[in-house]
């Protein structure tokens, strides 16, 4: 037995079962967790003297947020390798023991101090009374689906038999979770108390129902709420209503809602123990499907890593920002500033102007006055944010400042103007980062007397809300540099990619190709409607024409301006350049103007596609089909991913994977372009690609790079555990 998992016998007989995972600043559920409880419940279970139990967790953090999915991969791997029925036992073995805790014959309680997510609610779910910490912050849920997965230790099956099919299904498929004050309204919990109170409250309800010993489910008569059978019609609209929801908001691209909604439906309609195998049955199948292993790989592990310091330098010290100079107040650095601010950092928010500068403070006040409006901040803390915030138009304020990070009009010239004025008051040992969504670091790094001190730190809008930062390096980008973009990144807690140097890096590269491809269509005569549409059904949030609307038409014109300048002879003009001028010289720009390929109306209503298209822009009387659509907006991206990794923008898939999701929202069910590419097979990648080119032109072409690996039968990620080894 090991220390994961403790116990303490009071003096009324009571056993304390103390969760506190060595080694882990939150519990997650560890085979050690498992056999330790396991033990624990030999020991309660032979002992007449223990009269109940009691289950809570050692650490401040809270209760616990599941499986520890990275270690889980390994030992499902393992599973796998032997065979079916060893997988299936795998998985059973958390089911098996916490029904075991269910039916042990005496009363269980659990004392909930923090959050519990995934496997750690479905040990309270598991317990025949659950005493929650009272606070806001406090997150209940079962989040699995969000990697792929479902609830496999009894989730799908004890929260709809507690609240009913229709409302357990919101967060079952959602991963969305709940406020204790929510999760007793629905009887998730059922008494909430003062966190230094839980423990003696869940004692005291085990001393005063020493007979409570069964659960309602395994009680003669019982009946699921809202019912539990296909010939109720509750249950039966239940399932017609929530499987067509489903549909619309995956695009049934998602293996996992879909099987969520199966195991509930079914299990309901069996006893618990025969329902918990189903259930575990359907994890299983989700295990085998490389979907879940993409998303658990990308979404958690190595999103996880990147925030831990993958990338970062070796032996070169911590260096936490102090003190930071903002230069440009716009939308950009407004929020860049809100976030410093929030994270402790003293900003210095820089403007031409007095009056901008002050605008730019002022976007966070209205932000944070939100906040305090809707209870998730006190007065006082947003004021302490706020005083962090110091709007100027003197450089010499900059004086003091550890990190500088310049966010003005995206002009090389002006770019340099203010980067040798910074460098006049804080010196060129100072980190300085361009917010530059497209200009190469090298090239602006030109203006800074010391290259190595230089280096690009790209944020997406809006920053409060875009958890990704891509950092590129130039050619003379120093490891110092890297370490401080990096360390600043941890302290605002974005996500953070290193990318080397080149026109567009990666994200703003690829992410640019989802939308010229479909302007390219519109000039080709395809609907505008199919095209968004079939954009949607690919498992983007929104289609590549009214994505092209909130970048602004005329920002995608600047940027096709500088890549036939910086091309030359060689740029080919095609249907993408009639459409985008047309549209500018309409005036129709996009959301700031109100009116682009949609509409924007004044009264803040819904937008829609602007009637008039066609009139411009002539539709074809044959339309393609559309998986050829959808085939040519993924694969363009997919093409423009491997060139990057083979020009070397691009060092590791995992960068590249992490920068696709949460940077342009590249569909999450696909765990990134490189895993998609793995999965789908390198060789059937380039044999998509050369029939695209042929039919639509060179911008489809594989790269060598893909040519070779499909030869040699390689992935990216095989390849890159490779070199690592």
């Amino acid at each position: 037995m090991t220390t994961a998992v403790t116990m303490d016998v009071d003096q009324d007989g009571i056993a304390l079962l103390t969760i506190d995972v060595p080694g882990q600043s939150m519990n997650v559920i560890t085979p050690e967790v498992q056999s330790d409880l396991a033990a624990h419940l030999d020991a309660i279970e032979s002992d007449e003297a223990i009269k109940g139990v009691v289950v809570t967790s050692g650490k401040a953090s809270g209760f616990m947020a599941g499986a520890d999915l990275k270690a889980m991969a390994g030992t499902f791997e393992a599973a796998k390798a032997a065979g079916l029925d060893a997988l299936y036992e795998t998985v059973m073995s958390l089911s098996a023991l916490l029904r075991r805790m269910e039916t042990i014959g005496k009363p269980v309680a659990t004392a909930i101090n923090g959050l519990a997510l995934g496997g750690g609610l479905e040990i309270c779910l598991a317990t025949h009374y659950r005493v929650c910490a009272d606070h806001p912050k406090i997150q209940l849920g079962l989040p699995e689906v969000m990697v792929g997965l479902l609830p496999g230790a009894g989730g799908t099956q004890r929260l709809p038999r507690m609240m009913g099919a229709q409302n357990a299904l919101q967060f079952i498929t959602t991963g969305k979770s709940m406020k204790p004050q929510e999760a007793l309204g629905l009887g998730v919990v059922n008494e909430l108390a003062p966190v230094d109170e839980v423990v003696a409250k869940a004692k005291a309800w085990v001393l005063a129902n020493p007979t409570h010993v069964e659960q309602p489910w395994d009680k003669k008569g019982f009946k699921v709420p809202g019912g539990g059978n296909w010939a109720h019609p509750g249950f039966f609209q239940t399932f017609v209503g929530g499987n067509a929801m489903v549909t619309k908001e995956t695009q049934g691209n998602y293996n996992a809602p879909k099987a969520n909604m199966s195991c509930v439906y079914e299990g309901l309609q069996l006893p618990m123990d025969k329902a918990l195998s189903v259930e575990v049955k359907y994890f299983c199948k989700l295990i085998l499907d490389p979907q879940s292993g993409n998303m658990i790989r990308t979404l958690f592990v190595n999103k996880q890593a990147a925030e831990k310091g993958a990338r970062r330098p070796q032996g070169v010290d911590k260096a936490p920002t102090q003190k930071v100079g903002m230069l440009g107040a716009g939308l950009m650095g407004a929020g860049i500033a809100m976030v410093s601010a929030q994270a402790g950092i003293e900003v210095v928010l820089l403007d031409q102007s007095q009056d901008s500068a002050d605008k730019g403070k002022a976007y966070s006040a209205d932000r944070l006055a939100k906040k305090v409006k809707r209870g998730s901040m006190t007065q006082d803390k947003a004021d302490g944010i706020l005083a962090r915030i110091h709007p100027t138009t003197s450089y010499e304020d900059l004086a003091g400042c550890d990190l500088i990070i310049e966010a003005v009009f995206e002009n090389k010239d002006i770019k340099a103007d203010v980067t040798k004025a910074t460098e006049a008051v804080v010196g060129a040992d100072t980190i300085f980062g361009s917010n530059t969504s497209t200009l190469p670091i090298t090239s602006l790094a030109k203006a800074w007397s010391k290259a190595e001190n230089f280096i690009g730190i790209h944020f997406f809008s809006p920053v409060e809300k875009m958890p990704l930062v891509e950092i590129i390096t130039g050619k003379s980008t120093g490891p110092g540099a890297i370490a401080k973009a990096l360390d600043y990144v941890a302290q605002i807690k974005k996500t953070p990619i290193v990318v080397n140097d080149s026109h567009g890096f990666y994200t703003s590269r690829v992410f640019s190709t989802y939308v010229t491809e479909s302007y390219r269509m519109v000039g080709e005569g395809i609907s505008a409607p199919l095209i968004d549409n079939c954009g949607r059904q690919v498992g983007f949030p929104n289609g590549p024409l009214a994505i092209g609307d909130e970048v602004a038409i005329d920002l995608t014109q600047r940027v096709r301006d500088a890549a036939q300048a910086n091309e030359g002879d060689a740029y080919e003009p095609s249907e993408f350049d009639t459409v985008t001028d047309t549209m500018v010289e309409l005036g129709r720009l996009g959301r700031k103007t109100g009116k682009g390929f949609y509409v924007f109306p004044e009264d803040g209503s819904k937008k829609y596609l602007w009637p008039d298209i066609a009139n411009h822009f002539p539709v074809a009387e044959q339309q393609p089909d559309p998986d050829t659509i959808k085939e040519r907006i993924l694969y363009r991206q997919l093409v423009e991913c491997a060139r990057c990794y083979e020009e070397g923008v691009l060092e590791t898939p995992e960068d590249g994977d992490i920068g696709a999701i949460f940077g342009w929202a590249f569909p999450p069910f696909t765990g990134g372009p490189f895993s998609h590419m793995d999965t789908v097979g390198i060789a059937t990648i380039v044999a998509k690609l050369d029939r695209l080119t042929q039919a639509y032109g060179a911008r489809f072409s594989p790269p060598q790079l893909l040519r070779d690996m499909a030869a040699k039968g390689e992935t990216f990620y095989g390849a890159a555990m490779a070199k690592a080894a």
